[in-house]
């Protein structure tokens, strides 16, 4: 077994990602669509993972993903995306968003989401990706906090397992 050195979350974090929103992205109540911005979190997320992993990758989850704000017709979106942690095959790839008025230069938080991606070798099997190293204070404040979203995660799973067995389905 090949033991996978450590990456720094910098050698594959995306800082500053821009999109311009046209009238062509808002919904029904003018604001940015919701659906477009989580398609770029997902992409923007798809090549952190790849990055990291140097493999082929794919969305295991969407662990969450917060509105806080909206965007509007004009706005500059800037996404933030990296690494906060990985386990044997999967990586959990954090996304911040801010919408910013590019005639005030007004920024807005206006999203925060977790995405889980997995490495699969040729044959489409899970693979072990490199850890990370955090740096930074924020770094491993990110670390640490994704290990607490992991264990919920697969303590959800448990307990829905649990409650179909009981239920027969």
């Amino acid at each position: 077994m090949t033991v996978l050195k450590p990456k720094p979350v910098s050698a594959s974090a995306i800082d500053g990602q821009v999109y311009k929103v046209f009238p062509n992205d808002l919904n029904a109540h003018h604001t940015a669509f919701g659906g477009m911005i989580m398609a770029k979190c997902d992409r923007l997320s798809l090549v952190v993972a790849e990055r990291h992993s140097g493999k082929v990758c794919v969305t295991a989850s969407v662990d969450s993903m917060h509105f806080r704000a909206p965007a509007k017709d004009g706005d500059t979106l800037i996404f933030k995306t990296a690494i906060n942690r990985a386990w044997r095959s999967s990586m959990e790839i954090g996304v911040k968003v801010l919408a910013e008025n590019s005639y005030t230069g007004d920024h807005k938080h206006i999203v925060s989401a977790y995405f889980t991606f997995v490495a699969l070798d040729e044959f489409g099997k899970p693979i072990d990706v490199p850890e990370i190293l955090p740096v930074s204070a924020e770094e491993t404040r990110r670390y640490e906090e994704a290990d607490i979203r992991r264990q919920q995660r697969l303590k959800n799973r448990e307990a829905m397992a649990n409650y179909r067995a009981t239920r027969g389905g």
